[in-house]
């Protein structure tokens, strides 16, 4: 079973496991500022769930860049360490 390091929790999870879904179910605070409200719930279209991964996790896509992952779009595979983003805007 993978686990997920964020925010001075351990989470344990399913191996495939959508990462937004793991840190939101777990109560980790995954949005900044407005983004809590405004952004696209999952869906892959805002970039506002974006994270620093650390440990392996699904290929980043056409979306994403190599320094940070769209958490709604990364699946778990291993022990994955998660910090926030900054915002982009």
């Amino acid at each position: 079973m993978p686990k997920v390091l964020a925010q001075g929790k351990t989470i344990e999870c399913e191996k495939k496991a959508n990462l937004r879904k793991v840190l939101l179910h777990n109560g980790i605070d995954l949005y900044n500022g407005g983004a809590s409200f405004i952004n696209c719930r999952g869906i892959g279209s805002c970039g506002t769930c974006a994270v620093k991964v650390e440990g392996e996790v699904s290929a980043a896509n056409w979306r994403d860049n190599a320094k940070s992952d769209r958490t709604c779009l990364t699946i778990l595979l291993h022990e994955t360490y998660v910090r926030k983003a900054k915002l982009r805007f």
